[in-house]
């Protein structure tokens, strides 16, 4: 009776993990195009060191689905864009393009959140993390120790007002369309954090000149 548990046990975890594996969604794609996300996505996995090569293989199919959803919103944004374009003029073509645009970012919010919620599947917080730094090259740790390196008597509270800023516009960059874009996303909050800093009494142009005055003498080092 014992033994027939356990192998009954064993065949419900069996059917539990085979029913938790991810699909790559290539169905309907080019080729070449899923080989490059799957080795863009392979990369931002291999970072993390994941020993269990099982989990590494999900992960990086969870990464793949979510630059192909990315792209599929974005693909059918330009399809009416263009339509709007080709066959609609004045008030009416504009206001076409801005439904796209909304409807764009709606299909991206609703889709946002499943992202981090599957990772979490196979990844603690801190690991999520380094997958979102991956997927927007790092920008948040490269600008805040920029920023902490250039004006050396922020207090703490400045500091993780900063972060902050830096994690939500990572949000924002992750589901941006391109690099430029990301780029962009990140260029918008870097303005709110110099706002801030002003603000509060730096002056940033003096700030700079000397940073560079420093990283010269350590002989061009951050």
């Amino acid at each position: 009776m014992q033994q027939r548990l356990v192998i009954m046990y064993l065949l419900l975890v069996a059917v539990v993990f085979t029913a938790g594996a991810v699909d790559l969604d290539r169905e309907g794609r080019d080729p070449a195009y899923v080989e490059s996300i799957v080795k863009r996505s392979q990369k931002i996995v291999d970072k993390l060191g994941l020993k269990d090569t099982v989990s590494a293989r999900e992960v990086t199919t969870i990464i793949a689905n979510r630059y192909f959803k990315l792209n599929d919103i974005y693909g059918v944004r330009d399809a009416k864009v263009k339509q709007a374009k080709e066959t609609m003029t004045g008030e009416a073509k504009q206001a076409a393009i801005k439904a796209a645009e909304d409807e764009k970012d709606g299909a991206l919010y609703r889709t946002h959140f499943a992202f981090p919620a599957d990772l979490s599947l196979y990844l603690d917080d801190k690991q999520i993390d380094a997958v979102k730094d991956g997927m927007t090259y790092g920008v948040v740790m490269v600008t805040y120790t920029a920023t902490v390196d250039m004006i050396p008597t922020l207090k703490e509270e400045e500091k993780a007002q900063i972060m902050a800023w830096l994690v939500e516009a990572r949000e924002f960059a992750m589901d941006a369309e391109n690099s430029n874009k990301k780029h962009a996303a990140f260029g918008k909050y870097k303005g709110r954090i110099n706002n801030y800093l002003s603000k509060r009494g730096y002056d940033l142009l003096k700030e700079r000149e000397a940073w560079y005055e420093r990283i010269k003498a350590r002989g061009g080092k951050i």
